[in-house]
């Protein structure tokens, strides 16, 4: 197994609703605001090469929407799925499965690309994976929710037949090496891939975690639909990641790719932060 990091781009969200109930004098110095207090964030997706199989979890927000659209998210950056598939020597053509780890525009929204004025996939060849539970939520979503959800990111995956629904319990293997956890916090049932990598675990946080600062348990995003079951399930998996020394992959985080844990008296906090490229050097021989 190869893993890879692909970046997708980078957006602003504004610092208040990223960072929920904690005040500003205190997340602004971990990702400092511009002066309309919007904050930079990665689209960091991940490619897994496990055998014949060439996993991409998550794909950013793509290109296709309009002015007015990406003017309330600021897209910034030379990145794009393309480019970092390219670094690696990949094509869009190569994917054979995109994992959706929810379907929230800035997670998903690379999937599809505009082509002869339609809307067709970006990766012809690949099987498209989200889950019963969640894609009905997606197609009905609530007022809340709503603006996160865009009809022409979700309906043309289904229309190219390419889309499949996992059914794998919580916890248990999608395929060998690749555990899921659900977790329904942020939105109903996110699914985030546990990954085997050599001796140690990874896990895709998304956006239960969605940077090195959120590990802190009260640092829970105002985006979340259940803020105290986002605090229950960060309890849960830091536990089991300090406990482990599982690495933690963040993708949104606009600096730090991957961390490890350690348990102090403040509780679970970031041990070391570094690049995936370094993952090799950090797990224990």
């Amino acid at each position: 197994m190869k893993l890879y990091t692909i970046n997708a781009g980078y957006f602003k969200l504004d610092g208040g609703a990223m960072f929920g109930v904690v005040p500003k004098t205190m997340w602004n110095n971990a990702n400092p605001a511009d002066d309309n207090n919007m904050c930079s964030w990665a689209m960091r997706c991940l490619l897994i090469e496990h055998g014949n199989y060439k996993i991409l979890v998550d794909n950013g927000m793509g290109n296709k929407q309009d002015e007015k659209f990406f003017s309330h998210y600021y897209p910034h950056g030379d990145d794009s799925i393309e480019k970092g598939l390219a670094k690696h020597g990949f094509t869009t053509d190569d994917i054979t499965d995109v994992f959706l780890t929810h379907l929230h525009f800035d997670h998903c929204g690379g999937s599809i690309k505009r082509e002869d004025g339609k809307l067709v996939p970006t990766f012809k060849n690949a099987v498209y994976w989200s889950n019963h539970i969640h894609w009905k939520s997606a197609l009905s979503p609530n007022e809340r929710e709503k603006a996160s959800f865009l009809k022409e990111n979700i309906l043309p995956i289904e229309e190219s037949k390419q889309l499949h629904f996992l059914d794998t319990p919580e916890g248990e293997e999608w395929m060998q090496d690749i555990r899921i956890r659900y977790v329904n916090g942020h939105t109903d049932a996110m699914m985030l891939p546990q990954i085997k990598y050599n001796n140690t675990t990874v896990l895709f946080c998304a956006d239960l975690i969605p940077s090195s600062a959120h590990v802190s348990l009260p640092w829970v995003m105002a985006y979340d639909m259940r803020p105290l079951d986002t605090l229950s399930e960060k309890h849960k998996l830091l536990n089991e990641a300090a406990a482990n020394n599982w690495v933690l992959f963040f993708e949104h985080d606009p600096k730090n790719e991957c961390c490890t844990l350690q348990q102090t008296e403040r509780g679970i906090r970031v041990k070391e932060t570094f690049p995936l490229s370094e993952i090799d050097s950090k797990i224990p021989g």
